[in-house]
């Protein structure tokens, strides 16, 4: 049994561009058409676009003395540690203009995880500073099919790679083990009424930029929202991702389940199972993670995290073993510090 307690400071800030005002138009001929003005198009086209910032900062203690095991981006033991410094502008394509674009860029300790990810490039991966960057445009198709070609963020998880945007600051073992974290291809994502959203994509693969064989993967969502607190996603990932192996599949099915049930108290439920095929034997993997999220009040919330995970053949943490993991995370929104406690038992 182990303990940890982490302590942090996050800042983040978000700025929309505003269109200027145009000045009142002169009286012209009804049959006079003035040319465009280029600086009023070039304003139209950066019309809401959003320029944000994050600075994530952490102190973590482990009772074993030792670098903790598990972890996605705290992993520093008693230590002061940047885990990422971010900025980001992206624009959403909508009907009135229907080119958008998004460009993160990360740098830290968690850049150099996320770029060995791979395999590949280790840190000397000319993405690894490059989280997110694609670009969007939204086909005139029904209520507007968006189609997205780049790199960008997994579509699988409960969790995010942003501590900000998630339940807890550590992340959970189904984030670090069970998922990619990006993919670089092509995606479109589709909804058809304001309760179902349809995602598909051709891709490289897991983690991969530059992909280690010549096949490529697919990708799938739906999303269901049959109501504003209830919300269902079923994700689907295949493809070969062994290096210079066409043949072999590796799939992923990944669930979340969440519910809002009242403002004080939210639930979420995360299930991953995974399946390959390495040096001509098969292998899985499965895990699943409750959440719980009681919002005292305004300031204050406790989000306790349960997991167990299976690695019942060794291939995500290279050891056969079964792992359980509980935290506990105090929000504390006024001064946007977290303090979160875990302990961690494995059993092999």
């Amino acid at each position: 049994m182990l303990c940890r307690i982490v302590a942090l400071g996050m800042a983040a800030c978000v700025l929309s561009i505003a269109t200027v005002r145009q000045a009142a138009a002169q009286d012209k001929p009804a049959d006079a058409t003035p040319p465009p003005d280029p600086d009023k198009v070039t304003l139209n086209f950066f019309r809401n676009t959003e320029i944000g910032g994050l600075v994530d900062a952490y102190w973590l203690y482990n009772s074993n003395k030792v670098p903790p095991s598990y972890q996605a981006f705290d992993t520093l033991y008693n230590s002061f540690d940047i885990s990422m410094a971010e900025l980001w502008v992206a624009k959403s394509p909508t009907a009135d203009s229907r080119i958008g674009y998004k460009v993160r860029t990360t740098f830290g300790n968690a850049a150099d995880i996320m770029a060995s990810a791979s395999g590949q490039f280790l840190k000397e991966s000319p993405y690894k500073n490059i989280e997110e960057a694609y670009g969007s445009y939204l086909a005139p198709v029904g209520k507007g099919l968006q189609i997205d070609v780049g790199k960008f963020v997994t579509n699988a998880g409960a969790e995010v790679i942003e501590a900000k945007d998630d339940f807890n600051y550590s992340r959970s073992l189904l984030f670090q083990l069970a998922i990619p974290l990006y993919h670089s291809g092509v995606r479109l994502t589709y909804s058809p009424n304001d309760k179902v959203t349809l995602m598909g994509g051709v891709i490289n693969g897991w983690n991969d930029v530059n992909d280690n064989n010549t096949a490529k993967s697919v990708m799938a969502s739906v999303t269901f929202k049959p109501t504003g607190s209830l919300s269902i996603i079923e994700n689907y990932i295949g493809g070969p991702e062994q290096p210079n192996n066409n043949d072999d599949w590796r799939t992923l099915s990944d669930t979340v389940i969440s519910y809002t049930v009242n403002p004080q108290l939210s639930l979420m439920a995360n299930y991953d199972y995974g399946h390959d095929t390495s040096s001509g034997t098969s292998v899985h993997w499965q895990g699943i993670a409750g959440y719980l999220k009681y919002q005292a009040n305004k300031y204050v919330a406790v989000v306790p995290r349960i997991e167990f995970y299976n690695d019942a053949s060794g291939f995500t943490t290279g050891v056969v073993q079964n792992l359980t993991d509980a935290t506990v995370t105090l929000t504390m929104t006024m001064t946007m510090t977290i303090g979160s406690i875990r302990a961690v038992s494995r059993l092999a």
